[in-house]
């Protein structure tokens, strides 16, 4: 996730649990939150406010701080989660409208068959998400995917979980999203050997989560309308379009921002340096989107032919479609933060320390723990790689950054409903709970499983 979510939190709320009322609390507060939604059918920003306050109340946090830590979690994702969501989607408001979705859309149909469009989707989603924040991919790519869903006339299900499995794969597995970046930090293992070694355990990862499970969760999912609130409208093709290198160019700029952000991060290396700090602030999400917004409206809407008013009242109707799902991400990552203030992630951590395993195993399964407890891949990636970290003291440079490996498919293990990103795709998508986490759910959960199925072997291999 964003590293905004990452921001300074207050103290950790002041209890007496116990290890066995934390364990009651999450479960009851879990429960909560899914049966108010399927079953009374309340907004799930309602329904992840009350399941926030039952988990404190159970718990046992003071009256008094009993929504702070929801508050909290829920203004640190909006800050972060919220913004990125805002800007790719006034982006996506100008790829719509000025023709150049069409565009896409019209050039991947053209060059790939019905059989093959999961694959493509797959591969752009990689190339895409390699440097790419997961909710900033999420962003760029989910109207093109409903798009080609459309004019191809493909379901839904079968081109999307390629597109996420892409994103989410590279996410947790390879330098330079931030978990893999901090667990290499924390394990000293050797970054490019990393890099190598996840690229090789992403790809076969991402063809049994991507395009092969795609097919079981069309089944398992059914038929989905394409939303309209976030559905790329088909509309008249305008007289003039951009050119398809102008579009290209738009949606990577975003891309090449940060990846030279990670470059710089790793050649220079030096803080104080002013080419770093330059990159640094180039290549953050937030200035990255905001620049390929910005010069979006050029390429795409004055190439389409649009005043200055039209471009203005363009970005200002794509806000409101997205309101509700930015309270409902804010919402979950207020969830996330108070299970993390009540004292979940230490008690995970407590009860890893008494288990004897493998470091792999064991570096995978606290990541996987701490994953269902708090719903944050990157806050999983940095607290299993600092439990495991002295047991890397000694291994070989390729068992290390296996390690880091383990870890970032833990994290990424059963995301649910007190993750941010569950509630992004159930929104983006049109789902229920249900129908999330059937496809949502069990890809993160395939990916996880793979890539760990993969790494334990390949560590007697190297």
């Amino acid at each position: 996730m964003s590293p905004t979510l990452l921001a300074a939190a207050p103290p950790a709320l002041p209890h007496t649990s116990s290890d066995t009322q934390l364990l009651i609390a999450v479960l009851l507060s879990i429960g909560a939150i899914v049966v108010l939604i399927t079953k009374l059918k309340l907004h799930p920003f309602l329904a992840l406010t009350l399941g926030s306050a039952l988990l404190a109340v159970v718990a046992g946090a003071p009256f008094d701080k009993l929504l702070g830590s929801f508050s909290t979690g829920f203004g640190a994702t909006v800050a972060g989660v919220g913004l990125l969501i805002g800007l790719g989607a006034m982006l996506g408001k100008l790829l719509a409208d000025s023709g150049g979705a069409n565009i896409i859309a019209d050039t991947v149909l053209s060059r790939s068959g019905p059989r093959a469009l999961p694959w493509a989707m797959a591969l752009i989603a990689a190339v895409l998400g390699l440097p790419l924040f997961f909710e900033v991919g999420v962003v760029l790519l989910i109207p093109i995917v409903l798009l080609v869903a459309r004019r191809g006339n493909v379901p839904l299900m079968r081109i999307g979980i390629p597109a996420l499995a892409g994103l989410s794969v590279l996410h947790g597995l390879v330098p330079p999203h931030p978990g893999p970046l901090v667990a290499v930090d924390a394990l000293k293992a050797d970054l490019g050997i990393t890099l190598a070694l996840g690229l090789l355990i992403a790809v076969p990862t991402l063809v049994v989560a991507g395009p092969l499970f795609a097919r079981v969760a069309e089944r398992w999912v059914g038929p989905l309308e394409i939303p309209q609130a976030t559905a790329p409208a088909e509309t008249e093709k305008p007289e003039h379009t951009p050119s398809f290198g102008a579009v290209l160019v738009t949606i990577l700029l975003p891309v090449v921002l940060m990846l030279g952000k990670a470059l710089a991060d790793v050649v220079v290396d030096d803080p104080k340096a002013m080419v770093q700090r330059v990159f640094d602030f180039i290549g953050s999400p937030l200035i990255a989107l905001l620049a390929a917004t910005l010069l979006g409206m050029l390429t795409l809407g004055r190439a389409a032919g649009f005043s200055k008013q039209r471009i203005s009242d363009t970005v200002g109707r794509s806000l409101g479609p997205i309101a509700g799902i930015v309270f409902i991400v804010g919402a979950g990552g207020g969830f996330k933060q108070t299970l993390i203030d009540v004292g979940v992630g230490n008690a995970v951590s407590e009860w890893a320390g008494k288990w004897h395993i493998s470091a792999l195993l064991l570096g995978w399964l606290i990541a996987v723990l701490i994953r269902l407890a708090t719903g944050s891949a990157t806050v999983a990636t940095i607290t299993a790689a600092g439990i495991v970290a002295p047991l890397a003291a000694g291994m070989s440079s390729t068992h290390a950054a296996l390690l880091v490996l383990a870890i970032g498919a833990g994290s990424l293990f059963f995301s649910h409903v007190n993750d941010a990103g569950f509630w992004l795709v159930k929104e983006y998508f049109g789902m229920s709970v249900g129908q999330t986490v059937k496809s949502w759910s069990v890809m993160e959960t395939v990916i996880s499983v793979v890539a760990i199925a993969l790494i334990m072997p390949l560590s007697l291999v190297i």
